[in-house]
């Protein structure tokens, strides 16, 4: 009679502390891996499961599957990632940073409203272990789909968003055998730095924000939202650097095509197919390309198409094409609808000059400053780029880089018209307003704009007559409104 209380009271305490040295035993040792990959199969027999695939690109025209991306940002952020069998360790932005990154055939567990998902990750490689393919499975129980699946991508949706603005990283993408590589962009140019007329800076800066707004509007003429400039003037003076400010401006990645690398029309296509919304499409040099008949690859019909940007409907992307020169240049590349913004860069004059000795110097005024204005007058010029140089190698000593660069602007000396804003082919005594030309057959500005806007111009224009502008607008909506 007395054993019995003493049995039940050891078989009480007894049990409990078995369970806890056997997790215990588990937990410490491999066991419990194999515990887990068996409850798991287990649970994947029992259920009838739904699978989705999300693939990289879209099957039928090889454009870019907007969604693979936002699940790929999703999935490499979640915490059951450093619980997976295998992943990627790589060195982050910051000091000592470590960044956890999926790798191939990776299953990453997941949980949404108490229902158990996994990401599988599916990587397909050539003989040279060359990416061909990439997609994610999504694995979910069938019972669960109905009332989990719907939100659950409106998570993914919305947790991506937020680590795309939180990493705000831009990047520059270049085509190599028909596909895009990226790398990260850190270009130090901002808006703020470009050596430009301040009033031209201005409207430049004002188009652009205005496009920002146009969706609606352009929408609403039927017309796809895209904005193309044409960026011309010789070499070295600031093109590029341009192009940089603007991505950083906008936030907008840079998509870099190089045409020599383009195999045919169908490649130039796809390659537009796989261009991001928010994004710069950029093609320099194409009056060399043209000039060098490059384009015995890629046929007229297929280069136009490619400006037109008809082959790809998405939304909200400029372009940039950038020439040392129009002369010679096939009008119907220039036409008005193809070419929105006609921008003029010129060889250094003494109001760049300026410009540069303030960014590189620090020098706002100087006693050498009247002595440079007059070699600038005299028609002596040089490239932003190359007095930039002179300023930076000597830049411990101001006087010593202003005398470097009056040196070198005598011994060039080269007899041009003088550098500055331009207006292109006018004959008419009366010169259309500073950033709006009639060449290409580009509709006269008091034709297309209304009859306020026009006083209005009236107005600003008695304070900018001394320094017109180089803009030069082909676009009948110049101003969208």
């Amino acid at each position: 009679m007395v054993m019995f209380p003493l049995q039940l009271i050891w078989i009480i305490f007894s049990v409990p502390c078995s369970l806890f040295i056997f997790r215990l035993f588990l937990h410490r040792t491999g066991l419990t891996y194999v515990f887990r990959k068996f409850v798991d199969w287990v649970n994947d027999g029992i259920h009838v499961h739904l699978v989705l695939k999300v693939p990289e690109f879209n099957d039928s025209n090889k454009q870019e599957n907007q969604f693979f991306s936002r699940v790929l940002l999703y999935v490499s952020s979640l915490a059951s990632l450093e619980d997976s069998d295998f992943t990627n360790l790589f060195a982050g932005k910051k000091p000592n940073d470590i960044v956890l990154s999926i790798d191939d055939d990776q299953i990453v567990q997941d949980s949404f409203l108490g229902a158990r998902v996994s990401w599988h990750y599916r990587v397909k490689r050539d003989c040279d272990n060359q990416v061909v393919t990439r997609s994610f499975v999504l694995k979910i129980k069938k019972k669960d789909k109905r009332w989990i699946l719907k939100p659950y991508l409106q998570h993914i949706h919305t947790v991506s968003d937020d680590i795309d603005q939180r990493r705000n990283e831009l990047k520059i993408h270049n085509n190599i055998n028909g596909r895009w590589k990226s790398v990260p962009f850190h270009h130090p140019a901002t808006f703020d730095s470009v050596v430009m007329d301040p009033d031209l800076k201005s409207r430049i800066r004002c188009d652009l924000e205005t496009f920002l707004k146009s969706k609606q509007y352009y929408h609403k003429i039927g017309r796809v939202w895209k904005r193309s400039y044409l960026l011309y003037g010789p070499s070295g003076t600031g093109k590029s650097s341009f192009i940089a400010a603007v991505s950083n401006l906008l936030g907008y990645d840079v998509y870099s095509v190089n045409l020599s690398q383009v195999a045919d029309d169908s490649d130039l296509n796809t390659l537009l197919l796989q261009t991001a919304c928010k994004s710069l499409i950029v093609v320099e040099h194409l009056d060399r390309y043209i000039s060098e008949k490059a384009t015995a690859k890629i046929s007229a019909t297929g280069l136009l198409s490619f400006m037109d940007g008809i082959s790809n409907f998405q939304d909200e992307k400029i372009m940039f094409f950038t020439m040392n020169s129009k002369e010679g240049i096939d009008s119907a590349l220039l036409r008005p609808g193809r070419i929105d913004v006609h921008i003029h860069f010129p060889n250094c004059d003494f109001n760049s000059f300026k410009n540069l000795a303030c960014n590189y110097l620090g020098v706002k005024e100087h006693k050498l400053f009247p002595q440079v204005e007059e070699i600038f007058q005299s028609g002596a010029t040089m490239s932003p780029a190359e007095i930039g140089e002179l300023m930076l190698v000597n830049r411990s000593s101001p006087s010593r880089a202003l005398k470097s660069v009056i040196t070198a602007l005598q011994s060039n000396g080269r007899s041009v018209v003088k550098s500055g804003p331009q207006l292109c082919n006018r004959s008419s005594s009366s010169p259309l307003p500073p950033y709006v030309t009639g060449e290409a057959g580009g509709v006269l500005w008091k034709d297309t704009v209304p009859k306020e806007f026009r006083k209005l111009y009236g107005l600003l224009r008695l304070k900018s007559c001394k320094r017109p502008g180089s803009l030069d607008h082909h676009d009948d909506e110049m101003i969208d409104r």
